[in-house]
């Protein structure tokens, strides 16, 4: 009789979960995912990346047959939004992608235990009200929305990223609270379709933790689509009447008080770590200040086969990080060399157009020592010319004394493509002279990155 009941236990089936999930069971270790939601792919597919996509992408062509774009291209059109199709398609990118997931999960045998995991001791769980034992699990538990003290979410007048895709109807006024990736996209998708919108940030910049320059030019480019921006303000708290919210807002730094009413107010102020419920204490795991659970490089935690990644554990939460996790900490527990390097993770705003960015900012790069930097603004790019796509820019931040690229922004309508080149450059030290001697397909966007490229070398040719 085997010692446990499976090799790997992975408690979560988003991407890191899922993924380490198939990848361990490829290793040939007997596996199960416990996953508490109806299907498959957590946050991510479910309520997050995937059905924001397809409301972004449907928006996009929305906004640019009613806000002329496409009539200047010599294509005349009345748009009429029929909202309910377009979260009929949106429903259906998710229902097909959760299900190809379970589809990989039958083909890689990885049985699915459905229900709530809960640890009993560091090889014991609890599922549905069944124990399950393992050698190893993994945590994967992903994130959740962070509250606003004192505000309830009713996903009626007063949401968040979940309700936010789910509206019956165009807001009359959204009030976005947090001027972070999922409140610009969200706002960005009901502003396309008619709403007004005003963005409420405590910062003074949007996008924290961007480059200062992406955030500036960001900031204007919103503003020219109409997004309206309350920066350096603080919302101290909001009632509701059931159809309509109002706002108390002040200055963060303190001062008068001023009120802002709206039919939807999305909060969107980050995300936390998932670890309510799993009962870490009765293992002896306490999460950090900020509620993450501490691994080593490996993933492992302090408890002996207890493994964790993605957005429970420190760094970016994104789903990609939590995907390459996946799949180094199963190697890992395979006996491999599972390994990420958190140092080349890309990170994309998929607005119009896409901002994008992967390694240090300016800003931190100076802090470490002397830079040069390259800038190439899209408008003098010839594919983004003949696209009527003139905003936007990438730049290239290069260590002064070996030329090693140490950090690459962009803001371009396929920036979350074009970053790739960039991580995969960076990812194997690549210099700057490397990137501006690569020839690049001509006329591409992705030329914009040999452009700024030749700049940081001091030899550019369009500027």
């Amino acid at each position: 009789m085997a010692e446990y009941d499976y090799d790997v236990l992975v408690i979560g089936a988003g991407p890191g979960g899922y993924v380490a999930a198939i990848r361990a069971a490829q290793l040939g270790l007997k596996t199960a995912c416990a996953e508490s939601r109806e299907t498959l792919g957590g946050t991510c597919l479910n309520v997050g990346c995937i059905p924001s996509k397809a409301l972004l992408h449907a928006s996009e062509y929305f906004d640019a047959a009613a806000n002329g774009a496409m009539a200047k291209m010599g294509i005349k059109v009345t748009p009429e939004l029929d909202l309910d199709a377009m979260h009929g398609q949106r429903r259906d990118a998710v229902k097909q992608l959760t299900g190809g997931i379970e589809f990989l999960f039958k083909k890689n045998k990885v049985t699915w235990l459905k229900g709530r995991a809960a640890f009993e001791d560091a090889h014991t769980v609890t599922v549905a009200d069944q124990k399950v034992t393992a050698k190893n699990i993994v945590i994967a538990t992903g994130s959740t929305v962070t509250p606003l003290p004192g505000v309830e979410i009713d996903q009626k007048v007063i949401v968040d990223s979940t309700g936010a895709l789910e509206l019956p109807k165009v807001p009359e006024h959204m009030v976005v609270i947090g001027g972070g990736v999922i409140g610009l996209e969200l706002g960005s998708v009901w502003r396309r379709l008619g709403a007004k919108v005003t963005c409420v940030e405590f910062l003074d910049q949007i996008l924290p933790g961007f480059d200062g320059d992406i955030r500036k030019e960001s900031n204007k480019i919103f503003k020219k689509q109409g997004i309206e921006f309350k920066l350096g303000t603080k919302v101290t708290g909001i009632t509701s009447d059931g159809t309509t919210a109002t706002l108390t807002l002040e200055p963060a730094a303190g001062g008068e008080t001023t009120t802002l009413t709206a039919d939807c107010v999305l909060v969107s102020i980050g995300r936390r770590a998932n670890t309510d419920g799993l009962a870490l204490d009765k293992i002896g795991l306490s999460p950090n200040g900020r509620g993450q659970v501490e691994t080593d490089h490996d993933f492992r935690t302090s408890v002996n086969g207890v493994w964790a990644i993605g957005d429970v554990i420190p760094g970016p939460m994104l789903a990609h990080k939590a995907e390459d996790e996946g799949i180094a900490v199963a190697e890992n527990i395979a006996g491999q060399h599972g390994i990420v390097n958190h140092d080349v993770i890309p990170s994309v705003v998929y607005t119009w157009p896409e901002i994008a960015g992967v390694g240090l900012t300016e800003e931190l790069a100076r802090e470490q020592g002397e830079v040069k930097v390259g800038k190439f603004p899209m408008m003098a790019n010839s594919r983004a010319k003949t696209n009527h796509e003139p905003d936007g820019f990438v730049k290239i931040i290069a260590d002064a004394k070996t030329d090693r690229v140490v950090g690459v922004w962009a803001i371009a309508s396929v920036a979350g493509t074009m970053i790739a080149q960039a991580a995969q450059a960076m990812e194997f030290g690549a210099t700057s002279e490397d990137i501006a001697y690569t020839c690049h397909a001509h006329p591409t966007h992705s030329e914009a990155i040999k452009e700024a490229a030749m700049a940081v070398t001091g030899k550019p040719i369009h500027i």
